[in-house]
């Protein structure tokens, strides 16, 4: 398996975790650990049904890490922002399940890096920052998207006007987290979830992951009839005809 230095990555009974690993930074995002998050993604084995998405330390990630931000002309920060959606797209859009457990500083980049996972487990002592404004930047890392679709442009461009701290429990009501948990409960709430989703069909996975946002973007029309074709595609494979069967003859029983 490969090492990395700025993340930590294992896999164990089908559930691999992927832990951010800059704790003395915060878990701030350089160039070089979202390169290795892509690499991970790219290279999963076919053993691995979810992932688990953490950061080692005090905090979750308290986004990009402004000592080595640089300089750039403006196609080069294109570019850069760009790098930056290509990564995060591999979480949202990779057909496997990714169960965040946040705690800690959610700030920038490391919100807009949250985000993607799809479903969120936060503590008690999580808060939520867009602080671009206070920096005289934008956002770079698909939160005008990603997070605005969860919570909306509205309260989206108060956060980043404003730079206020969202605790846990408004985040959970807004919808940046599904869960709350206790001080240092949420890596176990999330395997505990993870567990429960890596049960699940892959193709059902794979469907509810890809499928499900992009019917979201689409007229009613063609969502519903993309809902067809992807029903069509994960009922009749052999596996899910067995898990049917399954369910059935317990039913007899």
């Amino acid at each position: 398996m490969t090492t990395y230095q700025f993340i930590n990555f294992s896999v164990e009974n089908g559930v691999a975790h992927l832990q951010l690993n800059r704790p003395e930074k915060k878990n701030a995002i350089n160039d070089n650990l979202c390169l290795e998050i892509e690499h991970a993604f790219l290279n999963l084995s076919d053993d691995v049904n979810v992932i688990v998405l953490s950061g080692n330390g005090p905090e979750f990630c308290s986004g990009l890490d402004l000592q080595e931000h640089k300089a750039r002309e403006p196609f080069q920060v294109v570019k850069h922002s760009q790098m930056w959606h290509r990564v995060f797209g591999h979480i949202r859009e990779s057909g496997i399940p990714v169960v965040a457990a946040m705690h800690g500083a959610v700030i920038g980049g490391g919100l807009e890096l949250g985000i993607c996972a799809h479903v969120r487990v936060t503590e008690e002592n999580t808060f939520y920052r867009l602080p671009e404004g206070k920096h005289g930047i934008f956002v770079g890392g698909g939160a005008s998207v990603n997070v605005a679709n969860v919570i909306g442009a509205s309260r989206m461009t108060e956060m980043m006007l404003t730079g206020r701290d969202v605790r846990a429990e408004e985040g959970l009501r807004i919808g940046l987290a599904h869960y709350v948990v206790g001080n240092g409960e949420a890596l176990a709430k999330a395997f505990e979830i993870a567990e429960g989703i890596g049960k699940n069909s892959k193709y059902s996975n794979w469907a509810m992951t890809t499928g499900l946002s992009r019917i979201s973007n689409m007229s009613s029309q063609e969502g519903l009839y993309t809902e067809s074709l992807i029903c069509g595609i994960t009922q009749t494979s052999d596996e899910v005809k067995a898990r049917i069967d399954a369910f059935l003859n317990r039913k007899k029983s």
